[in-house]
């Protein structure tokens, strides 16, 4: 059973008016700043979930040639990690859950899971579309959050270490601190009971999966383990270590994202820069054309009034033309200045996705190099430990 405490209503309402954006819906805007709210007490362990965050799906790039320029799916596969650890940061500040984890996508175990996939990403625009469900499979909210920062307004932020995006992920964590805030003690040990089992359904299918029920996506528990059960137990212990090496991963993880905030805030602001630049000259562009055909088409008319043989309309008229054929010329110049602006933006993408490096762990004294896109990584990290725990428990890896 879930309702809303009514000692909790001014929490609600204080969270309403903070966050500056629309009412919720399909598509939430953010503009101008978005505290992150937190409780004004601190919560009892016992009230707190913990929070799976995965890494981003990166999406597609624009069809649109002029919006893709400079962006390459070498930076969204960066922006994939960096993105949710941002998130993830802003989560665990807000004071409203236990531990927020990074975890590669279809990881089950979850207590619960946010998924994201970047819709648009190029240093003006952030839209991220946003999951987040329970272990239970009850949905918390779907939902796409949008921002837009103008270049005067990028320059200026960020100079205290923030990101410029720092609403949109406060605005998404402020959310979903609104829904726990329904949740009974109840509803949460019951998430609880269900990711534990789901995480032993999923090391060891045979013994586990019959004490779950899943109807429609939604999972409700059929029985429990006896509290005393061996094989439980020993899942259990596993469970434990495998959130101490994901949080071993996690700082590696965390290491990665601080390194390559400077050059990406950089890409970022030099690419909204060099984004705007184009703008103005295509404008400036349009317009010098613009007044070229004009003048142009203005000798043509004092040609066809038949004014051309006098002296003063000649005159006008052929300085029109000279004009306007000028006009027409700056124009293209102007035109063509915009690919110096484009291939400065490919040049930072280059050198933005040079910093995406792999990663480099230690498991059982041995150094283990983790490369390829970050799912990959950390696709090979888990095999590392499923091939750990089955030397050390003798349970069968499904």
């Amino acid at each position: 059973m879930i309702r809303r405490p009514s000692h909790l209503v001014p929490l609600l309402l204080l969270i309403a008016l903070v966050q500056g954006c629309s009412t919720f819906g399909p598509t939430r805007s953010v503009d101008g700043d978005v505290p992150l709210t937190r409780p004004f007490t601190e919560l009892n362990e016992d009230q707190l979930l913990d929070v799976w965050v995965e890494l981003f799906d990166p999406g597609e790039l624009p069809q649109d040639e002029d919006e893709a320029m400079g962006l390459s799916m070498d930076i969204r596969e960066a922006e994939a990690r960096y993105l949710p650890e941002q998130l993830r940061a802003a989560m665990e500040r807000s004071g409203y859950w236990g531990a927020v984890r990074l975890v590669p996508r279809d990881t089950a175990g979850s207590e619960l899971l946010v998924r994201g996939t970047i819709l648009v990403s190029d240093g003006e625009r952030l839209e991220l579309e946003i999951t987040a469900l329970d272990a239970t499979g009850r949905e918390w909210l779907k939902r796409t959050y949008q921002a837009e920062i103008e270049y005067p307004r990028y320059r200026a932020s960020g100079l205290d270490g923030g990101d410029a995006f720092q609403s949109l992920y406060n605005t998404i964590a402020n959310d979903l601190a609104e829904v726990r805030a329904e949740l009974e003690a109840a509803d949460t040990k019951a998430i609880r009971r269900v990711a534990a089992l789901r995480f032993a359904a999923d090391l060891a299918p045979d013994a586990f999966t019959g004490y779950l029920r899943e109807d429609g996506g939604k999972f409700s528990v059929v029985r429990l383990p006896a509290t005393d059960d061996p094989m439980y137990r020993r899942v259990q212990a596993i469970r434990d270590r495998d959130l101490l090496l994901i949080d071993t991963l996690n700082g590696h993880f965390s290491n990665f994202t601080r390194q390559m905030e400077r050059p990406y805030t950089e890409w970022r602001r030099a690419r909204s820069e060099e984004a705007e630049a184009l703008r103005e000259i295509k404008y400036d562009a349009l317009k010098r054309k613009a007044l070229g055909v004009a003048a142009i088409l203005g000798a043509i008319a004092i040609e066809a009034t038949g004014n051309g043989g006098n002296a003063a309309a000649s005159v006008l008229r052929d300085s029109l033309v000279l004009g306007g054929a000028y006009a027409i010329k700056t124009g293209f110049d102007k035109s063509s200045e915009s690919g110096i602006h484009r291939e400065a933006i490919v040049e930072l993408d280059e050198s933005f996705s040079s910093e995406a490096g792999p990663m480099v762990v230690e498991v059982e004294g041995e150094t283990h190099e983790l490369t390829g896109s970050a799912e990959a990584q950390y696709a090979k990290w888990r095999a590392l430990l499923k091939r750990i725990y089955v030397s050390e428990t003798g349970l069968a890896v499904p």
